[in-house]
């Protein structure tokens, strides 16, 4: 049905799967994706022996999960970019069932490791954070609501996509996760927006959120504690935020040396939320400015392949996956040099954190299949068809 009404043309049975998916993929964005993945695995080699040692673990023991991790990724990432479109949306649907299911358990279940928010579950080998598996199927069955309430006498898509997306934003505030709840709305703006949304509900919702920050501060220690520290002038050196700026102004423009850095050894997180301080403290502006160009090409390239995309649901998402992917990054790096407040969110691909990766890997991996190059036919053909209908 769907190549009747967008004019795809059909692929040649005795075509092989390889060598076409090869040739459709965007390979500059793999390419990034993979050397993002390399300097974390660098920035790792750096940041966590200290933590090892703290914990009484071999030097190497967090470059060494984070290795399998990324193997792990790695090939779920590239088993899901050869997936056809309809074929992510329906493992897309039943993602969601099993990441919402797990979310819904977690007061139950969950823990919060000493860290004053129950997102984790403990598997005794390794943890488990539901909400990093929840972006991406997210992102897949909003983009289907709203392209199918786009059809003819199809379902207010875009009225459930809301009451879907307030109701996940309740259980992650819950925990309380407000960087995930910001970026599961901000994901769900762009994709509303691009189906054509009115100006006034956006700006309706974005008074909302604003409301309920309010609500949050008032009610929410943890919550207010973030919003305190980030306000005041004053930067206590001792935090981690205290730290982190510390480093990003001692490392200058070329770094103070590899090895040299000193922030590893003060920073819990300097593997995981704060790892952009140890880059910075180490290698200086040149590595950070990489680090922005690789995120920014991933990002630049996928919305430059959607433009011609005449499927809405593959534009939908992959623009939402795209946005919340280097929005991702733009807060942890904000977050860093005190732009935005504490999130307690990994930076993509380079963080340590097995969830963070794997799910980031399932995200990447949607990407590159809702970019991958298809037969498109002529817009005017296509103008004809649905002016037709």
């Amino acid at each position: 049905m769907t190549e009747m009404v967008y004019g795809v043309a059909p692929r040649q049975a005795k075509d092989p799967i390889l060598p076409r998916w090869w040739r459709t993929i965007d390979k500059w964005s793999v390419s990034c994706i993979l050397l993002l993945f390399a300097i974390g695995i660098l920035l790792g080699l750096a940041a966590s022996p200290p933590l090892a040692q703290r914990n009484g673990l071999d030097p190497f023991y967090y470059v060494e999960r984070q290795l399998m991790f990324g193997f792990l990724a790695f090939i779920v990432m590239f088993a899901t970019t050869m997936m056809s479109p309809q074929m992510v949306r329906r493992l897309g649907v039943l993602g969601f069932l099993a990441a919402f299911a797990a979310i819904v358990a977690l007061p139950f279940f969950g823990t919060d490791f000493g860290k004053g928010a129950v997102r984790w579950y403990s598997l005794g080998f390794a943890s488990f954070q539901p909400s990093e598996f929840m972006k991406p199927v997210y992102v897949v069955v909003i983009a289907w609501l709203m392209s199918a309430s786009q059809e003819i006498q199809g379902p207010p898509g875009k009225t459930m996509s809301l009451v879907l997306t307030l109701v996940i934003v309740g259980f992650l505030a819950m925990q309380p996760d407000f960087g995930q709840s910001a970026l599961i709305l901000f994901g769900w703006g762009v994709m509303y927006f691009l189906a054509g949304a009115p100006y006034i509900l956006i700006v309706g919702a974005a008074a909302v959120v604003v409301a309920a920050g309010f609500v949050f501060y008032e009610n929410s220690q943890h919550f207010a504690r973030r919003i305190d520290g980030f306000l005041n002038p004053e930067v206590d050196p001792t935090t981690q935020l205290g730290y982190a700026t510390n480093a990003i102004r001692e490392g200058g423009f070329f770094g103070v040396g590899v090895g040299e850095g000193q922030v590893k050894w003060s920073l819990p997180d300097a593997h995981t939320d704060f790892i952009i301080a140890v880059a910075a403290e180490e290698y200086g502006l040149v590595l950070v400015m990489l680090i922005i160009a690789l995120y920014a090409t991933v990002v630049v390239r996928s919305f430059l392949r959607l433009i011609n995309e005449r499927d809405p649901f593959i534009r939908l998402a992959g623009t939402g996956l795209a946005a919340m992917f280097g929005v991702q990054a733009l807060i942890n790096m904000g977050v860093a040099v005190r732009l935005l407040p504490a999130k307690g969110m990994t930076l993509p691909f380079v963080s340590y954190g097995g969830s963070s990766l794997i799910a980031t890997g399932i995200a990447a991996g949607m990407l590159i299949a809702f970019t991958r190059t298809r037969p498109q036919g002529k817009i005017e053909d296509f103008l004809r068809q649905r002016g037709h209908g």
